[in-house]
C-alpha cells in the first residue's frame, strides 16, 4: 500500500453527522412547537375547558425544554402545574414538575422537590415517580446519602405500586439503580455487603427511609411550597 493511500478511504464524519441529526431533530421540534402553540391559542380563543388549556400548556412547555428554551418554558409549565394541583390532577402536576425541573431554571430544584412529594404521596404512575427520584440520584454527589434514600424509595414504589410485567421491569430497573448507587457510595460489590450497607443506612424499613426522603425533599424545596400539603393529603381517597 502506498504511503497516504489511506487518505483515499472515506471516513465517517461522526461529528458532522451528529450536528446534522441534531439540526433535523430541532427543526422537527420547532415545527411541532408551532403546531402546539397554534392549538393552545385556539383553545384559549374558543374558551375551551381549563384542563384542556392546561394540558396544552404542558405540552408546549415540554417542547420548549426539548429545544433548550427553559426560560420560556417555565411560566407556561408553572401555569399548567397550578391548574393541575388545584383540581387534584396529581399525576399531571407531578409531570409538570418534571418538565419544570428539566427547564434548568433557578427554581427547578424546588420544582423537583414538589414533584417528588406529590409522586410519593399520591397514587400515580410508578414510572413517573421513579423518573423524578432518578433526578435526585443523578444530581447527588457519590458519597451523599440522598441518592441511597431516593434509590431505595424507587425500589419500594416499584414493589408496592406496579403490577404484572410493569412490576417485573421496574423491580429489575430499580434494583440495578440501587446497586449502582451502593457501589459509588461505598464500593459495595456483593449481596452480603449490600444487606449490611442498607442496614447501616437504615434503608430496610419504609417508616425510616421515607422520613429521610422527606428531609431530602425539604432541602430541595427550602420552604417554598406551591400548595398546601396538609389540605392535599386530606383530599386523597385514602385520607
Amino acid at each position: 500500500m502506498k504511503q497516504l493511500d489511506f487518505l483515499a478511504i472515506q471516513i465517517a464524519d461522526t461529528a458532522a453527522d451528529s450536528i446534522i441529526n441534531r439540526s433535523a431533530e430541532n427543526a422537527s421540534l420547532e415545527s411541532h412547537l408551532l403546531t402546539l402553540q397554534e392549538q393552545l391559542k385556539n383553545l384559549i380563543h374558543a374558551h375551551a375547558p381549563a384542563y384542556a388549556v392546561a394540558d396544552a400548556r404542558l405540552q408546549v412547555a415540554r417542547t420548549l425544554v426539548g429545544l433548550g428554551r427553559g426560560a420560556e418554558a417555565w411560566p407556561i409549565g408553572r401555569a399548567a402545574f397550578d391548574h393541575f394541583i388545584e383540581h387534584d390532577l396529581f399525576e399531571l402536576a407531578a409531570d409538570a414538575c418534571d418538565v419544570l425541573f428539566q427547564a434548568n431554571q433557578p427554581k427547578s430544584i424546588c420544582a423537583l422537590g414538589q414533584g417528588i412529594w406529590i409522586a410519593v404521596t399520591c397514587p400515580i404512575d410508578p414510572e413517573l415517580t421513579i423518573e423524578l427520584l432518578s433526578h435526585v440520584i443523578e444530581e447527588t454527589p457519590d458519597n451523599a446519602d440522598g441518592a441511597a434514600v431516593a434509590a431505595t424509595t424507587a425500589l419500594f414504589i416499584a414493589d408496592v405500586r406496579a403490577r404484572d410485567r410493569q412490576r417485573e421491569d421496574l423491580m429489575f430497573f430499580t434494583t440495578q439503580i440501587l446497586g449502582t448507587v451502593a457501589r459509588r457510595h461505598s464500593g459495595i460489590d456483593t449481596p452480603e455487603q449490600l444487606e449490611l450497607w442498607m442496614e447501616r443506612l437504615e434503608l430496610k424499613e419504609p417508616e425510616k427511609f421515607l422520613i429521610r426522603l422527606r428531609n431530602v425533599v425539604d432541602v430541595l424545596v427550602q420552604d417554598d411550597w406551591w400548595f398546601d400539603r396538609h389540605a392535599l393529603q386530606e383530599r386523597l381517597p385514602f385520607a
